[in-house]
């Protein structure tokens, strides 16, 4: 008889599995196996642990290095051959590489294009949506509808969209972080994809229809054909708005101990997110901001809007700036700092929010210990 090792001293509790292997057991489980089955209670502890355990690990992309990675794909590749000429963020984890993920079942890049360039229109049943880091001239048609981009602004390209991207021959080489459920999609094996009949979309309406008449705050079209898509309607946000919203809510508002000034990217017709499995946040942390741990369900990756500081995640510091990339694995302690004493900093993220709240497990934490703060490994 071989006594089985309690790995959590928790599972030494009535309602955890505590079997004692035999002999006779031994056989059993030889047995199951020859008929594809198994023995519950020999995984049960490790499918159902006590607390969320993550496979992904806090990662951070410098942009100075991700830049100059995406300007060398620029004269490598082009991009009617890549289809998408992404540099892929890949979290640094066994499953961040096998599963193509920035964190959790989310994917990311960096994409690069020059003035007079095409992303070659396609669809997927992924969602997708794409902050601007820097660039003149660049835009997107997203089932016939054309939208301008600017630096700082965020875009929607629902899934089954017909979309591509591209920059103005007058414009400037255009850089952009994309963001989409891909490893999700594939998790659930719903993925399909397809291309266009034409290397780019033919604009059906007016350019920046959408965003016109539907980005004005607390204002609603009347004498249009009623919006009935399951995705925000403004389809860009832009950045000098959602800024202003920022600056307004912090005169009459302390914000929040986390995450200082935090503004939702919503569908203004119901309040919720924008896009059905991803949600994104711009939040301003104040000058000398000193934010409170906690943790929650869902992942999270940030992109440095502005500013410069740093964030303790898991115990570990994380210096950044301007459009620096890094991303909090799910149920992961965390925590952000300005380091200017004076000038504010604004973190961009997205995040799989939208699919804790759906399945119903979307949970918060709060740090207790040392005044609301982790003790960082420098």
């Amino acid at each position: 008889m071989t006594a089985k090792a309690i790995v959590d001293p928790r599972d030494n509790v009535l309602g955890r599995a505590r079997v004692t292997d035999t002999t006779e057991l031994e056989i059993f489980y030889g047995e199951l196996a020859k008929r594809n089955a198994g023995a519950f209670w020999k995984r049960a502890n490790a499918i159902e642990p006590w607390e969320p355990e993550t496979r992904y690990r806090p990662t951070l992309w410098r942009y100075a290095h991700m830049r100059d990675m995406c300007l060398r794909a620029i004269e490598l590749v082009k991009p009617d051959e890549a289809g998408r000429r992404v540099v892929t963020l890949l979290n640094d984890s066994d499953a961040g590489r096998e599963n193509t993920a920035v964190c959790g079942w989310l994917f990311s890049g960096m994409q690069a294009m020059r003035p007079g360039e095409i992303t070659p229109a396609h669809k997927h049943t992924a969602s997708a949506h794409r902050f601007i880091m820097e660039g003149k001239g660049a835009y997107t048609v997203v089932d016939g509808h054309p939208i301008t981009l600017g630096v700082n602004d965020y875009v929607l390209t629902p899934n089954g969209c017909w979309h591509d991207h591209g920059v103005d021959a007058e414009g400037e080489v255009s850089i952009w972080q994309d963001g989409l459920d891909i490893p999700l999609m594939n998790c659930l094996e719903t993925n399909f994809y397809a291309v266009y009949d034409a290397p780019a979309q033919a604009a059906a309406f007016p350019v920046n229809d959408l965003p016109q008449s539907y980005g004005g705050a607390g204002l609603r079209p009347e004498g249009i054909a009623a919006w009935d898509k399951a995705y925000s309607p403004v389809m860009v946000y832009r950045w000098d708005a959602v800024r202003d919203a920022l600056r307004n809510l912090a005169e009459v508002s302390e914000g929040s101990p986390f995450d200082g000034h935090m503004m939702r990217y919503a569908n203004p017709l119901t309040g919720g997110w924008a896009l059905q499995t991803m949600g994104a946040h711009m939040q301003r942390l104040p000058g000398g901001f000193r934010g409170k741990a906690h943790r929650h369900t869902g992942n999270v990756i940030y992109n440095v809007a502005g500013g410069q500081g740093y964030s303790i995640i898991g115990g570990q510091r994380f210096d950044w700036q301007t459009h620096d990339i890094f991303c909090v694995p799910a149920w992961t302690w965390h925590e952000h700092v300005n380091l200017d004493p004076v000038d504010e900093a604004f973190l961009f993220s997205f995040n799989d929010f939208p699919v804790m709240e759906a399945l119903g497990v979307r949970i918060e934490d709060v740090f207790k210990d040392n005044d609301g703060r982790q003790i960082c490994a420098l």
